[in-house]
C-alpha cells in the first residue's frame, strides 16, 4: 500500500474536513465532530484517506447511524461494530471519508485520545509513521494489526519499544 507524506495531503483533507463537516453538523446537531486519524496529525503519513469521529448521545446512537443511513451513507462491513460504535462510508456524491459514529462516554472515544497523544508528543508520530512504513508492504491485516498494538499500547500509557 502506498504512504503519503503528510505535506502531499494534509491541506487537501483538511479542506476535505470543511466541506462535509457543515452537512453532518447539520443532519446531527447534537453530535460533536472531531477529524480523527494521520489526516488531524500534523507529520503523519497515511494512505490519503479522511476519517471523521461523531460523538453523539449513547441513546441517540442508533438513532443517529439510521439519520447518516437516510443521507446515503454505508455501514462499513469489515470492521469492529456495536451498539456504541458504527463506522460509516459517505456516498459518492460527497467527498470521500468515513465517520465513526461514538457513543458518549463510550471506550470508544480513545479515538480521540489516541489523537491527542500523537498531538502532544512529536516521537509519538515518528514512531508511527515508522510502523506503518515497516508493515505497509505486509498486506493488510498484517498492517492494521501493527498499527492496532502500537495504538494499544499509547492507550495504556505504555512507553513504545524501539524499532528494529
Amino acid at each position: 500500500m502506498e504512504l503519503f507524506p503528510a505535506d502531499a495531503y494534509q491541506a487537501a483533507l483538511a479542506a476535505r474536513f470543511d466541506a462535509v463537516a457543515a452537512p453532518l453538523r447539520a443532519w446531527v446537531p447534537e453530535g460533536r465532530l472531531e477529524h480523527i486519524g494521520s489526516s488531524a496529525v500534523p507529520g503523519a503519513v497515511s494512505k490519503g484517506d479522511l476519517d471523521l469521529c461523531l460523538i453523539v448521545p449513547a441513546a441517540a446512537h442508533a438513532d443517529t447511524v439510521a439519520c447518516l443511513q437516510a443521507q446515503g451513507y454505508v455501514e462499513q462491513q469489515d470492521t469492529l461494530r456495536t451498539p456504541e460504535l458504527c463506522m460509516l462510508i459517505a456516498p459518492a456524491a460527497l467527498p470521500e471519508h468515513a465517520v465513526q459514529v461514538v457513543a458518549a462516554g463510550s471506550e470508544f472515544e480513545d479515538f480521540l485520545q489516541f489523537r491527542d497523544a500523537l498531538l502532544a508528543d512529536p516521537e509519538l508520530v515518528h514512531q508511527y509513521n515508522a510502523i506503518k512504513r515497516a508493515h505497509a508492504s505486509s498486506g493488510e491485516a498484517a498492517y492494521r494489526a501493527a498499527k492496532s498494538d502500537f495504538i494499544a499500547r499509547v492507550l495504556q500509557g505504555q512507553a513504545t519499544p524501539p524499532l528494529a
